[in-house]
This record gives structure tokens, sequence and C-alpha cells, in this order.
């Protein structure tokens, strides 16, 4: 099976010009604790409802070029789960900007990886060692 099979394809970004509000309201709206930033339709960053407390809030700052996660990992549409998986344990993330031709098409979540029976496996490997480090 591959990402393309299993990912989100209804996905909203924001761009750097968007601001720090509206990617908030966003996130509310949809219920979802993270959105790419794209540029051109390629991802340059993401940012989280993490990154909008600690480094806007909590920093004072209201550029979300100052706030958003740089240099994103992402996976090519056609990468099998287990490729995505071993992605997300060894960069230790719960989200994966998916890909085609470097254009963001979809998303993918560990929670995607674990619905599905071939790879439950690969996703609770994925969390464990995720899991691991935010103990530490």
């Amino acid at each position: 099976m591959k990402v393309r099979d299993v990912m989100s394809s209804n996905v909203e970004c924001c761009t750097n010009q968007d601001s720090l509000q509206s990617v908030a309201s966003k996130m509310e709206s949809l219920n979802v604790g993270a959105i790419p930033v794209v540029e051109n339709g390629q991802v340059v960053g993401m940012i989280t409802d993490r990154d909008l407390a600690l480094r806007g809030i909590g920093n004072g700052n209201s550029n979300i070029s100052q706030v958003m996660s740089n240099n994103i990992v992402t996976i090519d549409c056609n990468a099998s789960l287990q490729e995505a998986s071993s992605l997300m344990a060894q960069h230790q993330i719960r989200r994966l900007p998916v890909v085609e031709n470097g254009n963001l098409i979809g998303m993918l979540s560990l929670g995607d990886l674990a619905v599905q029976d071939q790879s439950d496996e690969s996703a609770g490997e994925a969390l464990s060692q995720i899991s691991q480090n935010d103990i530490k």
C-alpha cells in the first residue's frame, strides 16, 4: 500500500503572509493541530498549535516565518507506508506532508497509519520510538 492510498487529501495550508490569528482560527475550525506553510505549492514550513503558543504568544512574535518550524520532512505520495513510518520514527514526527513533484497534495498522520491493518505494526513501532523521545 502506498502513502497516497491512506493520506488525507483535503489539506488546508497557509502562507507566511497569513496572520497568526487567522492560522489559529483555521486550526480551530478544522480541529487540527498543525498546518503546512506553502509557497508556490511547495512546503516551506509547518506551524503547530504549540508553535503558536510558545514561539508566537510566548515570545511576542507575530510573523509566521518566525513561528513556523523549518526543514520540514516530506514524503512522496508513491512511497510505501513502511517508508513513511520509518521516516516518522527517525525524525520523531507525527505528521508528514505528502508531495508529488515537490508540490503539497496531502498529509499523512500517525493515525492514518494506525488504522491500516497492513501497517499497524509499523505505526506502533513509530509511535513507540516517538514517545520514547517525548519522555526523555
